[in-house]
């Protein structure tokens, strides 16, 4: 694989974070293919912007990461939205999920090029993946009033 004709810009051995973002890419078991999408992901953003791809990488990842969601909990024959705070493991998870959903619901362009997009606009704060941090946080915000349920 090092005799590859395209410049590698994510090396075998990368980030913890960086590899398991490529194993939440990754489709079906071919985690070379989800490389080199994360890898022509990183081209496109170097080129788009000036700056370093993982800075922007790291930067989108941050400001997806949800603090508060909502948790449906049944109490006496009615069902609540009991608002939480977001353990920092599933943050990452969550954010790594919308981001890749969002990525995957555009239409035309290839996966490297819709990652891209979606990686960018979350670093600048737009994008679908913030829209779904933002219903997020707006639902518990809506929902606090249930929030001494989540004793029980």
């Amino acid at each position: 694989m090092n005799n590859d004709k395209h410049a590698k810009f994510i090396p075998e051995e990368s980030s913890p974070v960086i590899e398991r973002f490529i194993n939440y890419v990754m489709l079906d078991g071919k985690k070379s293919i989800a490389r080199k999408i994360i890898n022509d992901t990183f081209k496109i953003i170097g080129k788009k912007t000036a700056n370093d791809p993982e800075k922007i990488f790291k930067t989108a990842i941050e400001k997806v990461k949800p603090r508060l969601e909502v948790k449906a909990k049944r109490i006496g024959g009615a069902v609540y939205q009991i608002p939480r705070e977001v353990k920092p493991g599933r943050q990452i998870a969550l954010a790594f999920r919308w981001i890749i959903g969002a990525a995957r619901g555009k239409k035309g362009a290839n996966m490297c090029q819709k990652l891209a997009n979606e990686l960018i606009d979350a670093s600048n704060e737009q994008g679908i993946a913030i829209k779904k941090k933002e219903d997020t946080h707006r639902m518990a915000e809506a929902n606090k009033a249930f929030a001494h349920f989540a004793r029980y």
